[in-house]
């Protein structure tokens, strides 16, 4: 059946109480759903069904969240779907390990449903706010093309998850202005997601280590600013 919404959902998690009521409350909004009891599996099915949101239980068997995610990331035609971890974990190195291979959103179980599709509906809001198509912005040898989620360094196209491109775009959108990691956190995830501030920076590390080090700056005790310095 199609989506009344127009939104394909993929639920991960090898509870089928939750998975059950996951599906019935995302159809009931209008999703179309499919399901997968692991991570190996919503591979497969995620290459095939190209959904605009998985939710994604961490600890699963045969492959866990974490690693799925990552891999998720790397399949080009998911590049703009949105992840949601769904974990009983709220250890702080969980939260930080799941946002640094590009998680979206990280909700604790015992999952509200009326929450949770208050989140997801904040996630596919923001994004319509952001898809405006913008000439590229370019600076030194780096390319930033907005409508299509792309960075190109010295003309070759690098892999940026989601949230590192938002991040770098929002930097490079506001040159030599310095931003707290408050700032960066309310600009990029949005105030209706809790993040640690210290996701920031293992973000900034990550575009960092793709673009060189010649364009974002740290001033010690504010925060970061886009500053083109070299050529990297």
């Amino acid at each position: 059946m199609a989506a009344k919404n127009g939104y394909r959902a993929l639920i991960v998690d090898d509870e089928p109480d939750i998975v059950e009521l996951l599906q019935y409350n995302l159809t009931k909004e209008g999703f179309e759903v499919r399901t997968a009891e692991n991570g190996k599996r919503a591979l497969e099915v995620a290459r095939a069904f190209q959904p605009n949101i998985i939710l994604l239980d961490i600890m699963m068997p045969v492959m866990d969240g974490v690693e799925a995610c990552r891999q998720l990331k790397e399949i080009p035609a998911l590049k703009n779907s949105f992840i949601v971890f769904l974990t009983s974990r709220s250890e702080e190195y969980s939260e930080v390990a799941g946002f640094a291979v590009g998680a979206d959103d990280y909700i604790n179980k015992p999952i509200k449903p009326r929450a949770l599709i208050s989140r997801i509906n904040a996630l596919f809001r923001r994004t319509k706010t952001q898809v405006e198509e913008v000439a590229p912005i370019s600076i030194g040898n780096l390319v930033i093309e907005k409508s299509s989620y792309s960075v190109y360094l010295k003309g070759k196209l690098l892999s940026f998850p989601k949230k590192e491109f938002e991040l770098l775009l929002f930097l490079a959108q506001n040159p030599n202005k310095v931003f707290s990691r408050d700032d960066l956190l309310i600009n990029i995830w949005g105030s209706d997601v809790y993040v640690l501030s210290r996701t920031v920076d293992v973000h900034i590390r990550k575009v960092r280590e793709k673009i060189g080090e010649g364009y974002i700056s740290t001033t010690k005790g504010v925060g970061y600013k886009f500053e083109y310095k070299i050529d990297s």
